[in-house]
């Protein structure tokens, strides 16, 4: 299969899944964390695929594995918020738990195309000499 757009990338699909997820438990919080918590939860969401469609429009792959690195770094920013909901008894663990689910299988995605990136480029590099 040849990708046509960002949108084709199941990754990007996935994080998208997870963006609603979030919102739907940053909804659940306590209005006082409306620009605290709720907030932290839905910039890092959405900082997630909006950074692998950004990384996919770049013209040099060095670029688009930095736009993928600062997705994965979001990815872990939201887990990091997520689970601060839960200590602070906002939410119980099990409301979390596909939000979590989306976040693992978003997170070995993002390692497995990082991979294949950094590989491909290695090969070409290879090719060249």
């Amino acid at each position: 299969m040849t990708l046509q757009s960002y949108r084709d990338l199941k990754v990007w699909q996935k994080a998208m899944d997870l963006v609603a997820e979030s919102y739907e438990i940053s909804g659940m919080l306590p209005k006082h964390e409306l620009f605290g918590l709720i907030s932290q939860i839905r910039r890092a969401a959405v900082s997630i695929p909006a950074n692998i469609a950004e990384g996919y429009g770049r013209q040099h792959r060095r670029e688009y594995l930095n736009f993928l690195s600062m997705a994965a770094g979001s990815l872990k920013e939201l887990e990091t918020h997520l689970l601060i909901a839960i200590r602070l008894k906002y939410v119980a663990e099990s409301q979390l738990s596909t939000a979590l689910t989306f976040s693992d299988e978003v997170g070995r995605m993002l390692t497995a195309l990082t991979r294949t990136l950094r590989s491909s480029a290695a090969h070409a590099d290879r090719d060249l000499t």
